[in-house]
């Protein structure tokens, strides 16, 4: 047995890039800022301080040079419990000149819970804390329903020079909404900064008047990439995680359409049964849980600029998907060793995660040096006949 364990050791050395294991393959350099309690979002302030959701309903203000963590107080009362609490935290584009913060949340009301998204003034003091002044809800999910899944309330501004809002919106476990024009679940929304309808949405006029495109599940995040097409990571149902390319207007399928099936076992059929509905461009099954995604845009890591990083609960780490004009492919997982609820990208191209859970800590991601990444291969290469030739030695004797 011991043998058969060494030789898999082994074998495993001369496996393909996106099957090696993340002690083999870690092209970073970790740093640990501070945990927290069950962390889900965060947000770069432009005096390189950062701020983090905690589900429970605390916003907290990390300074990384020194770790210290401070309160902000003003956050609303938020409906806690299954999927449910404070969620996202985005910036406005203005922010050096508005102070504007938005977060999204679960709040309580008639009928159950669902998401909404607030705006407010971030007051900061000098203890490392602060407070959110004049906060005012500018979005609400049309409906409010008994379960405590699918918020996804997800924040995106389209850019520095835009404050064009763009919401995920998941489907709260209910499914048909995703194809009900009378409802905003199960959609992507595309919003003035103060919630208003810009110009051009392709259903402007109707109930339907904030819908970009409709038929997706639990949306957990969205990014552009640098031609400005909107990317979108999507939990599935039993199998069928998505990463989609959003169209105006377009019809993603579900509750009709999976790559996955009901968690009762039920089928759902493929996207190829029904081609009016747009199909994912990579889709995983068995899952990897994405919890979060960006499109790496920064120079630290030049080789994956355009790519999708995506955050993973199932997978425990990052899974980066190479895309290449209108075609995306899985290239690389890189473990982490927990499950992993967020990833950023700061102004210098580093990467932040945050991982998931009670005590989930906030990490730095930076690259490790050529030449410590060209040693380390060396030393899997001149380990590797050794270890076979040491297990087959044992099999000898």
């Amino acid at each position: 047995m011991f043998g058969l364990t060494l030789l898999a050791l082994a074998t495993s050395a001369s496996a393909g890039p996106s099957s090696l294991s993340s002690r083999q393959t870690s092209p970073f350099i970790t740093t640990p800022i501070t945990d927290f309690a069950e962390p889900w979002s965060l947000a770069f302030l432009p005096d390189n301080r950062i701020l983090v959701t905690e589900k429970n309903g605390v916003l907290r203000l990390v300074d990384p040079a020194t770790k210290a963590k401070g309160t902000i107080t003003g956050v609303p009362t938020v409906s806690y419990g299954g999927q449910g609490g404070l969620g996202d935290v985005a910036l406005h584009p203005n922010f050096a000149s508005n102070n504007l913060v938005y977060i999204s949340y679960a709040e309580s009301g008639s009928g159950g819970a669902g998401a909404a998204v607030a705006r407010a003034e971030l007051v900061l003091n000098a203890n490392g804390g602060g407070s959110l002044e004049n906060l005012e809800v500018i979005w609400r999910q049309s409906q409010k329903v008994s379960a405590t899944g699918h918020y996804s309330h997800r924040i995106l501004f389209e850019g520095v020079n835009s404050t064009t809002m763009w919401i995920a919106s998941g489907d709260r476990q209910v499914m048909d909404p995703a194809q009900s024009m009378s409802s905003n679940l199960g959609k992507i929304l595309r919003l003035n900064d103060d919630g208003s309808v810009p110009v051009g949405n392709p259903f402007t006029g109707t109930p339907a008047d904030q819908v970009w495109a409709l038929g997706v599940r639990n949306p957990l995040g969205i990014d552009f990439d640098e031609q400005g097409r909107l990317w979108e990571i999507e939990m599935g149902p039993m199998g069928g995680d998505e990463i989609n390319l959003m169209e105006k207007g377009a019809n993603y399928g579900w509750p009709l359409v999976s790559e996955g099936s009901h968690y009762d076992g039920r089928a759902i059929p493929n996207h190829s049964t029904r081609p009016e509905f747009n199909p994912p461009k990579v889709f995983w099954n068995p899952v990897i849980s994405p919890s979060s995604v960006i499109i790496y845009k920064g120079d630290l890591f030049s080789s994956w600029k355009g790519n999708a990083i995506i955050s993973a609960l199932g997978a425990q780490g990052l899974v980066r998907v190479e895309i290449t004009g209108d075609t995306a492919r899985e290239a690389q997982r890189i473990g982490l060793g927990r499950r992993t609820r967020c990833v950023r990208q700061d102004s210098d191209g580093a990467l932040w995660v945050l991982e998931d859970g009670a005590g989930g800590s906030l990490i730095k991601l930076t690259p490790r040096s050529e030449m410590e990444s060209l040693a380390n291969k060396r030393t899997a290469v001149f380990l590797q006949p050794l270890l076979i030739f040491f297990v087959s030695f044992l099999f000898l004797m």
